[in-house]
């Protein structure tokens, strides 16, 4: 027996089975596949008896299944002889199938981007309310539907950090860290964050990460400057508006920042 009959058979009974699924794509491949290996393989008059009522049988239960006929307007049938016409008719299913799909998806993900940008706004709105644990609740809820968008995370993260909610902008943008430690931007977010809670050397860690990165970004060095400040480590103030000025010499708030070390270092 052909290896390769015996795999048209098993793409011939999964027709049925990919139809109850409602997996209108498989059930054509499958059907599509056996037809071609049909073609290829020199037929013994038994075995051309047995594919053609097996064609058939598929054919008919492609053509007459009702979800499948609401989707494809064309006509499935097969006569014995005429496998390359079925072979035809078949792959005009799968384009349009396939056509459908991609049409689908993109609604769906239109609609997705409505849904994810009214979330956003209906957070927004409550964190402007001082309405901060029902704002976490729409923007969990949110990330329920997305959960592998750091940028998204990010997102959330940075509008409690505009409206001074430390603790939940760590929450938010740590999660968007994780799933994306190659973001430069995160770093430096979550150590103002944790420069506003105090926790300064936790902040600090994370900004040495982002430098590791980084290392001509002239703000970075500036705002790991400001974390020197709070901590009042005024050598390390002194340092980090220095290597702000080297990558731009026209900061003018470093400058101020480094006449201020000096001023303290001097005390």
């Amino acid at each position: 027996m052909s290896t390769e009959l015996t795999q048209a058979r098993q793409k011939i009974s999964q027709v049925s089975t990919y139809l109850k699924q409602e997996k209108y794509i498989p059930a054509v491949e499958s059907l599509h596949q056996a037809v071609r290996i049909v073609i290829s393989q020199p037929l013994m008059r038994q075995e051309k008896e047995e594919f053609a009522e097996l064609l058939q049988k598929a054919a008919y239960t492609l053509d007459s299944h009702k979800g499948f006929r609401q989707v494809i307007p064309l006509k499935v049938e097969y006569t014995p002889g005429q496998e390359r016409e079925l072979l035809g008719v078949l792959g005009a299913c799968l384009s349009e199938l396939r056509s459908s799909a991609l049409s689908e998806a993109k609604d769906q993900l239109a609609a997705l981007e409505r849904r994810r940008d009214d979330e956003l706004e209906r957070g927004q709105q409550l964190i402007d309310a001082a309405e901060y644990d029902q704002a976490r609740g729409v923007f969990d809820e949110l990330l329920g539907m997305i959960p592998d968008d750091p940028d998204l995370k990010g997102d959330i993260g940075d509008r409690f950090l505009r409206a001074g909610r430390y603790e939940e902008a760590f929450h938010y943008l740590s999660q968007a860290l994780e799933q994306s430690p190659e973001s430069i931007h995160f770093y430096n977010r979550i150590g103002i964050a944790l420069r506003k809670l105090g926790r300064y050397e936790t902040a600090e860690r994370y900004y040495l990460k982002a430098l590791e990165y980084s290392k001509d970004d002239p703000n970075l060095y500036f705002n790991v400057g400001r974390l020197y400040v709070d901590w009042k480590k005024w050598d390390d103030v002194a340092l980090m508006a220095q290597k702000a000025l080297k990558h731009n010499p026209d900061f003018k708030e470093a400058g101020k920042m480094l006449a201020f070390a000096n001023k303290q270092k001097a005390k």
